[in-house]
């Protein structure tokens, strides 16, 4: 729900009605990646502050500085704080913004996987590394050779292969990575360099990983998002077509690719074959939530799957200021995924 239709909400009713509370309430926190590493669970999101940025379609106001890991016993369980695992401060090419993370496991050793603006005002992506799920975090000293844009999520094949998938629109700059270089000229605008209306939507990127989890092993491939007909979304198809927030999960034999709308709000998702797609549209997994974006992640637990968003209600509507929730994710017998309604 975009933040210019908020106005005469009343939000203490709304948050009564919210089909989840946040997670926390002392910080506020988004875009959760969430992990079970050894049956507990973990939440890596973006650690949201007030900075005073004003806000712009390039997202300058969320201008956040760190990263906290949560971590709970269960999707029902209180989640606990384990604080600042890494400052931008402590990443030598990184100036601000630390945008949406993600971590992997290989071997007792934690990977996390984040965005920054580095002081040429690029987004790249870095690694970081611990011996702990809750860190602390050492960076590497350059981020990943060849990487660009944001949110990265890290998936793990049943090979044991690793897949980051990332990229985002707008502010997050994929727009300006077509010609494979960074496009650097005028305008500084959110829509300048996008295709237009008729012509296939920009997609969100996906790369195998090398056997360290700490560069790419491989040219990055475009994530194909298919209409009913076979064909690719275009990019006038905004309700459907991809703008940020890559998340890849498996559901039985097919490989579910979900993602954000971005500017129409809504998560949606499309099923593949295998980690690189085609992906054929499959629906909505939840419709638009109170604030701008909608960031998001899936898992199972125990048996049931649980997906994990975030919301500004704990703010009044600051689109900036975001509170992770979390709430379970039903199958159909196709293997279809109920759409989701966060306010009842």
């Amino acid at each position: 729900m975009p933040e210019d239709s908020i106005e005469h909400i009343d939000f203490d009713a709304l948050n009564r009605t919210a089909i989840s509370q946040p997670l926390i309430k002392h910080i506020y926190t988004a875009d959760p990646s969430a992990h079970v590493f050894d049956g507990k669970i973990f939440i890596y999101p973006s650690h949201d502050i007030d900075a005073g940025d004003a806000f712009d379609d390039l997202g300058s106001h969320f201008a956040m500085e760190d990263y906290h890991i949560l971590s709970m016993e269960s999707p029902t369980s209180e989640a606990v704080d384990h604080g600042v695992i890494l400052h931008v401060k402590d990443v030598a090419w990184a100036e601000k913004q630390m945008w949406d993370s993600d971590c992997a496991e290989k071997n007792g050793k934690y990977y996390l996987s984040f965005a920054a603006k580095g002081y040429d005002g690029i987004f790249r992506i870095g690694v970081a590394v611990s011996d702990s799920p809750t860190g602390p975090f050492i960076a590497q000293p350059e981020p990943i050779k060849d990487s660009f844009s944001i949110d990265p999520a890290v998936f793990k094949d049943k090979d044991g292969t690793h897949y980051m998938y990332f990229g985002g629109l707008w502010g997050g700059q994929l727009q300006r990575w077509t010609t494979g270089s960074f496009k650097s000229e005028l305008p500084e605008s959110p829509i300048a360099f996008l295709p237009e209306n008729n012509e296939p939507a920009l997609c969100a990127k996906v790369v195998k990983l090398t056997n360290d989890l700490l560069e790419f092993a491989e040219a990055p491939k475009e994530v194909v998002i298919l209409d009913e007909t076979g064909n690719p979304l275009l990019q006038g198809d905004t309700d459907r077509r991809f703008f940020e927030a890559s998340w890849m999960h498996q559901f039985k034999d097919k490989y579910y690719f979900s993602y954000s709308t971005g500017d129409t709000h809504f998560l949606c998702y499309a099923i593949g074959d295998n980690p690189y797609g085609p992906f054929k549209y499959a629906g909505r997994i939840l419709e638009p939530v109170i604030g701008w974006t909608t960031h998001h992640s899936i898992i199972e637990f125990n048996h049931k799957w649980f997906l994990f968003y975030h919301d500004s209600s704990l703010s009044n509507g600051v689109t900036h200021l975001r509170s992770i929730k979390v709430t379970e994710l039903f199958y159909n017998e196709d293997g279809s995924i109920q759409t989701i309604k966060p306010y009842k």
